[in-house]
């Protein structure tokens, strides 16, 4: 099915049991929000809200809920828009395999973005900011945001729709100190497209000229998160992906989507910002409150009969989930391309993506060798730490795969494979006051933090505890040691241990340091490398996902890893057993927590007989 808009996906979505409409009068404050995350919890169908509360128009949530939609609604260019990515990545491709690829050049002809001269599209008309639905998605946000907006701004030294950029950068269209209808706020980072595009529109003296899309056919969602292969746009990859050309004009200046739902228009001047957020971000916590620029709004237009796209993002998986699966199976084979000797790369997204990286490259620096250590994989680690979006990692965990078969997509396995192999004394590698994710409050200031690489190869050094250790089981009965214990088993060789309240670093340090003398009195402790320090083991331990999130988002890997028996030699710090300190930080952004009143107000849609009384049904069996 070709899309030529978002009212014939849903359509085709209902037709097919994949959507479910939602008749009854829902407020955008909270309610939408909490509706659409218990619904995706169940795995449930796409919503279309049909009555918004303070506005005239429908608003529609959960179309990418699973990977299994997803690829139902992009079923008839999915394969074909693969094969224009991998003749990006590899040309060679086409040479050894002409008659898979013979009609990929007419696919991507018939992608080109189209303009359809100047002037507001036939249908649309002029509306104002406050007249789209003001979705708050959680209790702290704010304001109202867009979710899933298509940024677009061109390069002002080569202006053009072939030299734009099309990003999904969250919209704030109320709260703060906006003018309502006269200002929102553009949340991004200066070394993406817009912020590039930017600087060079600031050297210039000029004010950028940016739109922002809503709704529309859904590849030109799924094309503004797309990390794109060099040479192709996100507007031609939108046009390959829909099926047909993306469609455009001009009014005062500013590109307009002849198919998009919604279209702000309007300017960013030279060092003009305003305060953004906080806003309920993926990691599972609030981004808080900081300067980010801010639009001049020009026009804002809607189409006939115009449906507002939204999504929630949370402590994951949520639907973003999905946006991640989708790219990882549309540009997989790209990132081996871009970093000679990765064979797989893995974003975790139970540790809300960017913190946390597996990767499997190989390692044929020390082949001779009678002791094998990392080389070629520290090369690669290197390589994957300066790409893209995988500069915002802070762990990396790599190694290469030579006695056995090994997945970065199995967690437990890849994880066991390395703290199996590992030297603890070697094999670790720190990258300090660098960059990291802006949404990230584990650091030490916005943007600001540290990365580490695990790096393990060769022959299993240890076997790992499948149970608490008795040294870590006895820590409990030392006064000294005041408060940790409750030591639980999170998986072979990871052991959570309950500690104090954290206070800051230097007490950190101490109370590291007397667990560390505690377990060298004991003897060692090889068969567990890592110790997770925590404020509640039970939780650290109850789940896979549990871990990966509690660690990961809340460690900042130069001020939070501590080790037994650790030590500096010759600039390289080394350790017998890897003690992460995951308690919360006075520093670090709360965490989400649902409105326990709106949460109560909504169980009227999820009761016997009611729209999603059957889904409720299903979420609890």
């Amino acid at each position: 099915m070709r899309y030529r808009s978002m009212e014939e996906c849903i359509a085709d979505l209902e037709k097919h049991g994949h959507l479910v409409r939602i008749q009854e009068e829902v407020d955008p404050d909270l309610e939408m929000a909490a509706i659409h995350l218990k619904v995706y919890e169940a795995g449930g169908p796409a919503l279309l809200f049909e009555k918004v509360k303070g506005s005239k128009y429908r608003a529609v949530s959960n179309l990418f809920g699973t990977i299994e939609r997803s690829k139902f609604i992009f079923r008839d260019t999915w394969e074909s828009s693969q094969d224009v990515i991998a003749l990006r990545s590899d040309p060679m491709k086409a040479l050894k395999q002409p008659f898979k690829y013979i009609g990929t050049g007419l696919a991507a002809r018939k992608a080109l973005p189209l303009k359809k001269g100047n002037g507001i599209p036939a249908g649309f008309e002029e509306i104002r900011i406050s007249d789209l639905p003001q979705i708050k998605h959680w209790p702290g946000d704010g304001g109202a945001f867009v979710t899933l907006p298509q940024v677009y701004s061109e390069d002002p030294d080569k202006p053009g729709i072939m030299n734009s950029n099309l990003g999904m950068y969250r919209i704030q269209l109320s709260g703060n100190e906006y003018e309502i209808n006269k200002e929102v706020g553009v949340h991004y980072q200066i070394h993406r497209g817009i912020g590039i595009h930017q600087t060079k529109a600031t050297k210039r003296g000029q004010p950028l000229k940016v739109s922002c899309f809503i709704g529309g056919p859904p590849a030109h969602t799924l094309a503004a998160v797309m990390p794109l292969p060099e040479g192709l746009s996100e507007m031609t990859f939108a046009g390959l992906l829909a099926g047909r050309h993306f469609r455009y004009s001009y009014v005062d200046g500013f590109c307009v989507s002849s198919d998009a739902d919604f279209v702000i228009t309007g300017e960013i001047h030279p060092g003009e910002t305003r305060p953004e957020g906080p806003f309920g971000d993926h990691l599972g916590y609030y981004s808080l409150t900081h300067p980010f620029p801010v639009m001049k709004v020009h026009k804002v237009y809607a189409k006939q009969g115009a449906i507002f796209p939204f999504t929630v993002v949370g402590r994951p998986p949520q639907e973003d989930t999905s946006f991640g699966e989708l790219i990882h199976e549309l540009t997989g084979g790209a990132v081996k391309q871009e970093v000679p000797g990765v064979k797989e790369v893995h974003a975790v997204d139970a540790a809300g993506v960017h913190p946390l990286l597996f990767a499997i490259g190989s390692e044929r620096y020390t082949p001779y060798q009678q002791l094998k250590q990392p080389a070629e994989l520290l090369t690669i680690a290197n390589r994957i730490l300066g790409t893209g979006q995988l500069s915002l990692a802070k762990y990396l965990f790599i190694t290469a795969e030579e006695e056995r078969p090994v997945s970065t997509h199995n967690i437990r396995d890849f994880l066991a494979y390395i703290l199996e192999r590992i030297n603890l004394r070697r094999d670790i590698h720190f990258q300090t006051n660098t960059t990291i994710d802006t949404l990230d409050y584990s650091g030490t200031g916005i943007n600001s933090g540290s990365k580490v690489v695990f790096a393990a190869v060769g022959e299993q050094k240890r076997t790992l505890c499948t149970e608490v250790p008795e040294i870590l089981e006895k820590l409990e009965n030392l006064e000294k040691l005041q408060g940790f214990g409750q030591a639980k088993l999170i998986m072979p060789g990871i052991v959570a241990l309950q500690g104090t309240k954290f206070t800051n670093y230097a007490e950190a340090r101490k109370e590291t340091d007397m667990l560390s003398a505690a377990i060298q009195e004991q003897g060692g402790l090889d068969a567990c490398p890592m110790i997770i320090l925590c404020d509640d083991s039970t939780f650290m331990s109850e789940s896979l996902s549990n871990f990966l999130w509690a660690t990961f988002t809340r460690s900042n890997p130069s001020h939070d890893i501590y080790g037994v028996n650790s030590g500096v030699e010759h600039k390289h710090w080394f350790c017998d057993n890897v003690m992460i300190d995951a308690r919360v930080k006075p520093h670090q952004a709360p965490p989400l927590i649902p409105d326990a009143a709106v949460e109560r107000k909504i169980e009227r849609f999820f009761v016997q007989g009611a729209v999603l009384g059957g889904l409720r049904k299903k979420e609890l069996s």
